[in-house]
């Protein structure tokens, strides 16, 4: 068995079907660029939804993860291990916080942050259980982070739900004001709302929550899922709007291709205590050993400056693209994070005939889709890829 169809068939007869995929089977990957079951090339735009920061098979996350599965997998947190402790150090020493814990996924880092609100509400705010998000965020697909998240159509199938979020419009700090009660336990927020379409907040937003939060003695949760780890061209995406959360959730790029996430916070809200929360394989020495080295290599080589250079490339070269392609409506970039919006619901099409052209897009929309390469592409591969979506683009 060799085809694309091929495999597609098996995937057809035994995996749930649960995700909407596009029909590409990729086995091999180098750097930024795939290759599928019948040996087509494509330039990779998705990096594993955000999650591979120094693209495919980077030779010292390689080394990083070779090493380590002949030397220990996994002892479960009853013991200490050595690989879990560097990588706690290194994020806590180049970041505002204080504390860390390591689970397997975004969602499960967020299921953290929100366990961590709820218990600091019980001890500081008279009980207070309430958590704000906003409308189109985005915090994962377990029941408590479906019902953070402000999307209702990824919460319809799954009522009643959790209680205890409330949702308001992003970019609004009167919203999240007005929302604010004694129940009031925390305030959760992408810097950037990634698959609520790549929508990007104003200067001062952050600030004036990160104000009234204080004012009201309510924590700050920053969702860094997606924005973490140089995605935004700083290490961490509060670093780019002035702000220190009192909490953070990491995960994606953090891992550099292996499943891993975790939960940050300042010494003053960690209300968590032993017995509050666990993971089996959470900071396990191969994960973390991976996350560290992908993270030591990501600061020492000054990927976060060339993230800055290539933001600028990428948004020219897609607002010259927008110039010459009449549907297309808006580009919103940050960092190395970008939207394509088009002038109608498209995305379907778009996707079909950018696989047909060799390079990789994500659907975040009906009319837009989401760009996120890994973050050391050269200004080289951001043009095929780009010319590449303008051949596509040509079809419809």
């Amino acid at each position: 068995m060799t085809k694309s169809s091929d495999w597609i068939a098996v995937e057809n007869k035994y995996y749930a079907q649960t995700v909407r995929r596009q029909p590409v089977v990729i086995v091999r990957g180098e750097g930024s660029r795939v290759w599928d079951a019948d040996g087509k090339e494509y330039m990779d735009f998705v990096a594993g939804w955000a999650v591979d920061n120094l693209g495919h098979c980077h030779p010292t996350v390689t080394q990083a993860i070779v090493e380590q599965a002949g030397t220990l997998l996994q002892t479960s947190n009853q013991f200490y291990t050595v690989p879990q402790l560097n990588l706690a150090e290194m994020l806590i020493e180049n970041s505002c916080m204080d504390r860390v814990f390591f689970g397997n996924s975004g969602a499960e880092a967020n299921e953290g942050a929100i366990k961590l609100a709820k218990r600091y509400g019980k001890l500081h705010r008279d009980g207070a259980y309430e958590i704000i998000t906003a409308l189109n965020s985005f915090h994962g697909r377990t029941l408590a982070t479906v019902a953070a998240t402000g999307q209702p159509h990824y919460q319809e199938n799954f009522t009643p739900l959790l209680p205890g979020f409330v949702h308001v419009d992003f970019n609004d700090v009167e919203g999240i004001m007005n929302a604010t009660s004694d129940k009031t336990a925390a305030v959760m927020l992408e810097p950037v709302q990634g698959e609520g379409g790549v929508n990007i907040p104003d200067d001062d937003y952050l600030k004036r929550v990160r104000e009234w939060c204080d004012q009201q003695g309510i924590l700050l949760i920053l969702d860094e899922v997606q924005t973490g780890i140089g995605r935004l061209g700083s290490l961490f995406g509060y670093q780019e709007y002035g702000v220190e959360p009192d909490v953070m959730t990491l995960a994606k790029g953090l891992g550099f291709g292996v499943p891993i996430g975790a939960f940050l916070s300042k010494e003053h809200c960690m209300a968590l205590v032993p017995g509050d929360h666990g993971s089996t394989f959470g900071g396990n020495p191969l994960a973390t050993a991976a996350a560290y080295a992908g993270t030591k290599f990501l600061l020492e080589n000054d990927i976060l400056s060339h993230v800055k250079d290539m933001e600028r490339h990428l948004s020219t070269k897609l607002n010259e693209l927008k110039s010459r392609v009449s549907f297309i409506s808006a580009i919103r970039i940050k960092g190395l994070l970008a939207a394509v919006e088009f002038d109608s619901d498209i995305s379907g099409q778009v996707l079909a005939q950018a696989n047909e052209a060799g390079v990789l897009l994500n659907g975040v929309r009906p009319n837009a889709v989401r760009i996120m390469p890994a973050l050391n592409i050269t200004a080289a591969e951001i043009d095929e890829g780009v010319d590449r979506l303008e051949q596509a683009l040509g079809k419809i």
